[in-house]
């Protein structure tokens, strides 16, 4: 089961970071990134001229969460538990931690032995 949880994870984190790619590449022809606090809105914003088919949700079938204005983005995963856990930052060994995606990087991120 470990490594099926593992797989979910690291399949978000793919997801994640193309995402974060076509929210960039947004933001270079708009000076400016999408406003958006919902999936659904970013991937009105993003397709088809950014990503041809964006992710909506997660390894674990939960839909992304978005927090999106002019100034800057972040997108992030619930884990394999569904609750929020506010991205404190840094790696985490939990399966229910968030995995987070901000401005062009991972702010958490798994890494190591999970439980």
């Amino acid at each position: 089961l470990n490594a099926i949880d593992r797989g979910k994870q690291k399949r978000s984190m793919a997801d994640l970071r193309s995402v974060g790619t076509a929210i960039e590449s947004f933001s270079i022809d708009h000076k400016a990134y999408p406003t958006a606090t919902d999936i659904e809105t970013l991937r009105d914003l993003l397709e088809p001229d950014y990503i041809p088919v964006m992710p909506r949700v997660d390894g674990w079938a939960r839909s992304f969460g978005v927090e999106s204005d002019s100034n800057g983005y972040r997108i992030y995963s619930l884990g394999k538990d569904g609750v929020a856990d506010g991205c404190p930052g840094g790696p985490t060994q939990a399966f229910g931690a968030d995995i987070c995606f901000a401005d062009g990087q991972f702010t958490q991120w798994p890494e190591g032995v999970q439980r």
